[in-house]
């Protein structure tokens, strides 16, 4: 792992309805930089997105996978999705250059971590492990530490490292649960469908059935290339659902004011804005009013290209204010690097030829 590396983690905790739950867990998280919670009543799981460096993500987790622990009960849970734990999913992506194999060696601190201090056993999958969720699901892996046995109420937890991703789900209208099941057969890359999907199948309450995707190759099968797809087979579909949050270059209408970026650029932002706020003095508190404002707006950018550009112009000024103030450090700086960079590339060729003179000025200002 290299000084300086960004991650994310998206841990995903078995409980989606008791509302005190779900906000001791956010809370416990805030040790790292919290940028989305998101949880679903039918599936009773919250997925809790965070940001940082190591030290924070490993305090962030352990605070989260703790509380979880300690308020849920696995055998008493009822929720459609699969699971194997309280704490059940907690994946370690890259953000900007950080490699996946930092993502794995910080993996296996965080399970290490949790099996050491809290005796839930671990499950390491993903990149590097030669094991996937759908082995360990299946009960063709053992757990990598604690044993073959599982905690009586926290059950287990599976950490990796994977690549960004988004989670999509669609309502699908017409279709039975044995219909959908054999769609989401064929949506995946292991079947006949896109490249780089995930799929299954859920019924969910009120007759309603569900098509949920991972697409871990986002940039060669968007969300906007699902739609087309069912839509050339002549799947007729409902609501359409992002999971956490979704890097601009592969979101679409359903990721409004949930964009990676403006979240990562907000949390940044946020922290700003408490620094200044400490530091006192009207320019200072000032500052810390006009930050607040701009994380609010940052964080609720919609998916449209006019907002992704001017979401990496006021990204990269906001680097340049926080130095200013004297409240900027390498890691603020890292997180709006990356929150700007990832803009710019979500930003078409239509787009930059409509406005070549501010494309021009972003990219002097990114060099």
């Amino acid at each position: 792992m290299v000084e300086g590396d960004l991650f994310e983690s998206v841990p995903n905790f078995s409980e989606g309805r008791r509302e005190e739950v779900i906000a001791s867990i956010a809370a416990a998280a805030d040790r790292a930089f919290v940028l989305d919670v998101d949880p679903d009543t039918d599936h009773n799981r919250v997925v809790v997105s965070l940001a940082g460096r190591s030290r924070r993500i490993i305090d962030g987790l352990m605070g989260a996978v703790s509380v979880a622990v300690e308020r849920i009960d696995l055998p008493s849970h009822r929720g459609v999705h699969p699971r194997v734990g309280v704490a059940d999913v907690v994946p370690i992506v890259p953000l900007g250059s950080t490699s996946l194999d930092s993502c794995r060696e910080l993996a296996h601190q965080v399970g290490e971590r949790v099996w050491a201090e809290l005796r839930v056993p671990v499950f390491f999958y993903g990149h590097g492990e030669g094991r996937t969720l759908a082995d360990i699901r299946a009960g063709r892996a053992a757990p990598n530490l604690g044993g073959s046995g599982r905690h009586p109420t926290a059950g287990a937890v599976c950490v990796g490292a994977r690549p960004l991703l988004v989670a999509f789900n669609v309502i699908l209208y017409g279709y039975d649960l044995v219909a959908a099941r054999a769609l989401a057969r064929a949506m995946r890359e292991s079947g006949t469908g896109l490249r780089g999907v995930q799929a299954l199948a859920f019924e969910l309450p009120g007759e309603q059935v569900q098509l949920s995707m991972n697409l871990f190759r986002i940039d060669e099968t968007t969300p906007a290339d699902v739609v087309a797809e069912l839509a050339r087979r002549g799947v007729a579909i409902g609501a359409e659902q992002l999971v956490g949050l979704c890097p601009a270059r592969a979101a679409s209408p359903a990721a409004d004011g949930r964009l990676l970026e403006g979240r990562i650029a907000a949390a940044a932002s946020l922290a700003g804005a408490e620094r200044c706020a400490e530091r006192g003095g009207e320019e200072h508190v000032a500052l810390a009013a006009r930050l607040r404002r701009e994380a609010d707006e940052l964080a609720r950018l919609a998916a449209d290209q006019d907002a992704v550009l001017g979401g990496a112009e006021r990204t990269a000024a906001l680097g340049r204010v926080l130095e200013a103030a004297g409240v900027v450090d390498d890691e603020l700086g890292a997180m709006l690097n990356v929150a700007a960079r990832g803009f710019r590339t979500a930003v078409t060729p239509a787009t930059e030829a409509i406005y070549r003179d501010r494309i021009a000025a972003l990219d002097a200002r990114l060099a």
